[in-house]
């Protein structure tokens, strides 16, 4: 809590120290770091879940493994398909984030 409380009258210090600067300049520089603040946040919740999917995935292709070993292929290749899935979606969520970061969409830089 007392970080919170922190990092709120941190952020209050900022945002009201700028009183007599060109506000377009200070919007910018905001966006800019919240872009940056919402790249990093985005892809790591990315990259979490990811890694939790393929912790699971290769979790149940062990145990299928070990309850009927004629079946290891089967399972390796279809863990392989989903792991490249899993993977996939961690890769878009990078791409976004480079979009977010070099394009900036959100407003002119």
């Amino acid at each position: 809590m007392k970080k919170v409380l922190l990092l709120t009258f941190a952020l209050a210090t900022v945002a009201l120290a700028n009183t007599g600067a060109d506000t377009t300049a200070v919007m910018n520089g905001w966006i800019k770091a919240f872009s940056v603040l919402a790249a990093g946040l985005g892809l790591g919740v990315a990259a979490l879940g990811g890694a939790i999917g393929m912790g699971n995935t290769a979790a149940a292709t062990i145990a299928g493994t070990a309850r009927n070993p004629g079946l290891g292929g089967k399972l390796m290749t279809t863990m392989f398909i989903a792991l490249a899935m899993i993977e996939a979606q961690v890769i878009y969520a990078l791409v976004i984030a480079l979009i977010v970061l070099y394009s900036n969409p959100f407003g002119p830089l």
